[in-house]
């Protein structure tokens, strides 16, 4: 037992145990509690990296973190070091873990991160997609109404996109994700990232949401699409200008002053427009 309680959460390794940091190696055979979303996996986790996990292993996954999280932040309390460990990637990034991580700060208990790989980056980072600018989206919602008002919302969005989905969900996905943001929208769905059958599929999103129904992709899925384009304004017709001018003339600016304020509202050059104003 540790002098001061701490709570360690650990990135684990997607699918390849070679991705797994030494420090996530030193945490599972040093931690005194060891909460996993799936006990048999960090059992092959642990037989893969050659650690023996001394510390007590309990299992924390969605359908009990609320009945275990009362007695981790108690083993916190009382001194211990433990560590969260789901199925693989990073705790709380939807997986369980958030629960645990806002009850510990609340108990005054640190809560410290052995950092690891990521489907987001990582999937991102295959994707050919812009990955300066980005917003995950986690899980889309499970039923197809919800999940089109969802889509609906985030047509505009210009940041590329980050999602997680199910493969028995992923070809009704992609066709509402078709149809809310466009058939041409650049996509890239990623299958089974660092595992043996690792797969990533760049296409539109019309040609992915064909290629999903009749393949069937299955494994864990990371679908990565590309953000909206940049809206184009329609140029007005001279006629317009010239009658947005002539606007602000008989409100009192100046020809100088309506010129600069019609050509910036538009989005246009000064002097295009004064080109149109003063056309014989």
């Amino acid at each position: 037992m540790s002098e001061c309680g701490r709570l360690v959460l650990l990135g684990a390794p997607l699918g390849n145990p070679a991705d797994a940091s030494t420090r996530l190696r030193d945490v599972l055979a040093t931690a005194d509690v060891v909460a996993a979303e799936d006990t048999r996996r960090l059992t092959r986790l642990a037989k893969d990296l050659d650690v023996t996990v001394e510390g007590r292993i309990v299992s924390y996954f969605e359908g009990n973190e609320e009945r275990r999280t009362p007695e981790l932040v108690d083993a916190l309390r009382a001194g211990y070091l433990v560590a969260l460990v789901t199925d693989g990637g990073m705790p709380s990034v939807s997986d369980p873990g958030y629960r645990l991580v806002r009850a510990a700060l609340d108990a005054g208990v640190p809560v410290t991160v052995a950092p690891g790989p990521s489907a987001v980056t990582t999937a991102l980072a295959v994707s050919g997609l812009p990955c300066d600018r980005f917003c995950f989206e986690g899980f889309l919602p499970r039923t197809p109404a919800a999940r089109r008002s969802r889509l609906r919302a985030l047509a505009d969005e210009d940041r590329t996109l980050v999602f997680f989905e199910a493969p028995h969900r992923i070809a009704g996905a992609l066709a509402d994700l078709a149809a809310a943001f466009g058939d041409d929208r650049p996509a890239a769905l990623c299958r089974e990232l660092t595992k043996t059958y690792e797969e990533v599929v760049r296409r539109p999103l019309g040609d992915l949401a064909a290629w999903a129904a009749g393949s069937a992709p299955r494994g864990e899925i990371t679908l990565v699409v590309a953000g909206a384009p940049p809206a184009v304004a329609q140029r007005p017709d001279d006629a317009t200008l010239r009658a947005a001018v002539a606007d602000r003339e008989a409100a009192g600016r100046s020809r100088r002053d309506a010129i600069t304020e019609v050509a910036t509202g538009y989005g246009l050059r000064r002097r295009d427009v004064y080109t149109v104003v003063h056309q014989v």
